[in-house]
Formats: structure tokens, sequence, C-alpha cells
């Protein structure tokens, strides 16, 4: 199967699914679910329903049973709509990326806290020593480079 006609055939799935959950399944168990995506073999013969549930552990666990149950009803839905010869088998599955997301969000917020932390401690601090500590070769000590003299010196000379 083209992998283009595939991938539309998972975007209508995941449109069915998420009208199905918002207007026909009426399931008390059944929290507030989002569809994330859909995706679909190639073969066209399984969909994997991705979506995640706002709330706590065991509302997850209540609207994973609850869309276990209308399975069926969803995937005649899916089948009516899609007009497939073959409907596929749906296999729901919570999505944990919005909560590595949020996991992540909070590590860089940590981490921001840190750098202003430091940049706050360096903000008055002075450097260990000379501020250029690194001696180019081409300078002698008296701080020009070779060959070139002071200026005092060139101004007496083009004077003259």
């Amino acid at each position: 199967m083209d992998a283009a006609r595939a991938r539309k055939i998972a975007d209508r799935i995941q449109q069915v699914v998420a009208e199905m959950l918002e207007r026909r399944i009426k399931d008390p168990r059944l929290g507030f679910v989002t569809v994330t995506d859909a995706r679909i073999t190639n073969d066209l013969s399984d969909a994997t329903v991705f979506y995640t549930v706002f709330g706590s552990e065991a509302e997850r666990a209540d609207s994973a049973a609850a869309l276990e149950s209308a399975k069926g009803l969803i995937r005649s839905e899916v089948g009516r709509q899609t007009g497939l010869r073959h409907t596929p088998t749906l296999t729901f599955t919570h999505d944990p990326l919005p909560d590595t997301a949020r996991h992540l969000d909070g590590l860089f917020a940590e981490a921001k806290a840190r750098d202003a932390e430091i940049a706050k401690k360096a903000e008055g601090a002075q450097h260990a020593g000379e501020a250029d500590p690194y001696r180019r070769p081409d300078e002698d000590e008296d701080g020009f480079e070779d060959g070139e003299e002071e200026p005092s010196e060139r101004a007496g000379r083009s004077a003259t």
C-alpha cells in the first residue's frame, strides 16, 4: 500500500475516533480523552490510536476500560466512514508524549533557575589574575609588537 494513502486513512481514523468519543460514546468511565495520533500498518489491517487523558492514574485506567468496551462500536463506525473493504482492528494506546514533554519543561525550568543563580553570583566577580592571561609571541615585554616604536619616539622623529 502507498504510504501517503495509509497516512490519509490514519488521519481519517483519528478524526472518526475523536468524533465518536465526543458525540456518541456516553460511557461514564470515559474521562477527558484527547486523540493525539493514529497510525495504520501498510496493509491496512491494524490501526493504533494514541490518546491522552487529563486526570489521575485512576481516571486513565477507567478511560482505557471504557475505550476497550466501546472498541466494536468505534470500529464499525471507522469502517463505515472510511469505506475500506476490510476494517482495520483498533488498538488504543496511552500516549506518553505529553507527560514526557511536561517532565522536560520542568527540567528546563530548573536548569534556567540554576543558570540565573550562577549568573547572579558571578555578577560582581573579578578574574583571578590579568584580564587577558595569554601572552602573544609577537609582543615584547613593553607591550609593543616587534620592530614597533613607542608613539613618543615616532612623534619626536617626524618633527625633525
